[in-house]
């Protein structure tokens, strides 16, 4: 069936125009493959799996009223998978050279003229290759990236057979629309999201059919929104530190080994604490002491983070676009003991799972989405203003994925920032063990590797306490 052109939805459309001097809106992610592939058997399995997907045979094309999905009747796919040359400076180890040409690629715009993205194809990367990854944030988030990617492994499911339909993204605004209408009205009726924050919003946005309009407790819930409204507008600016300040737009990029998941699910279950919290203490424990060997005292200090919060029903991860909040996540930096820093971080997770912010960080995407382009950066700016960090956790598979014949050893990704933020930090899970990876400004943090390289030293810190623990007396 031919490509047809549509309208890019208003969050789309916000993430499309966020490219700012110092920070572009694109996923880079890192594949390394063992044994290598070639170009032609690459170059056929996008064809084959990717190219199904019709976002990436369709270019943007910017108007008075947003910004449209047009088919690029000039696709050639040899503009989109590169072979790329690593090129390794004197005592440069492959790890760094592949490090050094992904920040080279965060920094590099992809071709507005074609669709926005692209791969890059590394030989004889470590006896195998290295694939990067380069995909605009405004063709989809992390969750629905990541179920496009593992599609086009070797055994990936096809995308889901969807009947034509006269609009192809009629339905692209709901989730705005299901956000900003109650908001509009609160000023004259108590208008209900049904229940407390994201948990129990979600029945709503899995069933955007069903009116919003409840009588489930509306005065409570109304408030409880206005507050959250109020909480954002008043947030203060976020403490200063080395991490804190005007970028210069040269991206830097890390990454480590991965640690072993079930130790940290072990450790979760014995403070009982999610996965999450542990791994984001230890990102908490791993900023601190970065900075503090660097002479900026965390001690009393925290930085807050924007995490992103996954609005759509996993069912549908596969359909492209962007379906997820975000929320001021405080990390408590300044808490040296690892233990207390663990309960620090969940006590801040539990407030987000209560809370709209997420939702309203949506509406106020979809607003930013209607307006001209400095009138957005404007609202934008506030939210980098609130924070230092982006940080983003995605689930991937359990068990190393093969592609192209060759396993998938390890994968890794880095989040766009927004505004003037400098650092992104990624978590991901994938094939039983947890990686790590962080792109900062060179600016702000010029070795991202030193807070990586603290990450496991902070997770052995926390076990050695924990087993240090009273434990007939509870912990």
């Amino acid at each position: 069936m031919p490509l047809t052109s549509h309208r890019m939805s208003r969050v789309d459309t916000a993430w499309l125009r966020m490219d700012n001097d110092v920070n572009l809106m694109m996923i880079v992610g890192v594949w390394l493959l063992q044994p290598g592939i070639t170009h032609a058997k690459l170059c056929e399995r996008i064809e084959d799996k990717l190219l199904k997907f019709d976002r990436f045979r369709q270019k943007v094309v910017l108007d008075a009223m947003g910004a449209s999905w047009v088919p690029d009747d000039g696709f050639d796919i040899q503009r989109h998978v590169l072979h790329a040359t690593l090129q390794r400076e004197p005592g440069q180890s492959e790890r760094e050279a592949l490090q050094a040409l992904a920040g080279e690629l965060a920094n590099t715009p992809l071709d507005p003229d074609h669709p926005l993205w692209q791969f890059h194809l590394i030989d004889h990367y470590e006896g195998g290759s290295a694939l990067v990854l380069r995909i605009h944030h405004c063709i989809g988030d992390g969750i629905s990236l990541i179920s496009v990617m593992m599609s086009i492994t070797d055994g990936g499911m096809d995308t889901p057979k969807r009947k034509p339909r006269a609009e192809p993204e009629a339905e692209g605004d709901w989730l705005s629309d299901a956000v900003m209408k109650p908001l509009a009205e609160l000023a004259s009726k108590a208008v209900g999201l049904y229940g407390g924050g994201v948990g129990k919003a979600m029945d709503i946005l899995s069933h955007p059919q069903q009116g919003l309009l409840g009588s489930l407790d509306m005065a409570r819930t109304g408030a409880k929104v206005l507050g959250d409204v109020a909480a954002m507008a008043l947030m203060a600016d976020d403490s200063p530190t080395l991490l804190k300040g005007k970028p210069i737009g040269q991206k830097v990029v890390a990454w480590g080994e991965p640690m072993p998941l079930d130790q940290v699910k072990a450790i979760g279950r014995a403070l009982n604490c999610s996965v999450n919290d542990v791994l984001l203490a230890c990102v908490a424990g791993a900023i601190g002491a970065y900075l503090r060997s660097q002479g900026d005292d965390p001690t009393g200090k925290e930085i807050r983070a924007m995490v992103p919060v996954n609005l759509r029903p996993l069912e549908h991860a596969w359909k492209l676009g962007n379906r997820f909040g975000l929320a001021p996540l405080t990390l408590p930096i300044g808490i040296d003991n690892p233990i207390e820093r663990v309960y620090a971080v969940r006590a801040g997770m539990n407030d987000l799972k209560n809370s709209y912010q997420p939702l309203l960080a949506f509406a106020v995407l979809s607003v930013a989405g209607l307006l001209i382009k400095p009138v957005q950066d404007g609202i934008l700016g506030l939210f980098s203003k609130k924070a230092t960090a982006v940080i983003t956790n995605v689930p991937g598979p359990a068990v190393p994925l093969k592609f192209c014949g060759a396993t998938l050893r390890q994968t890794m990704f880095w989040v766009p920032a927004s505004g003037d933020i400098g650092v992104g930090v990624s978590i991901l899970s994938y094939g039983g063990g947890v990686q790590f990876g962080l792109i900062t400004d060179r600016r702000l943090c010029p070795h991202p590797q030193q807070i990586i390289d603290r990450f496991e030293p902070e997770f052995e810190k926390l076990v050695l306490t924990m087993m240090m623990l009273p434990w007939d007396e509870g912990a």
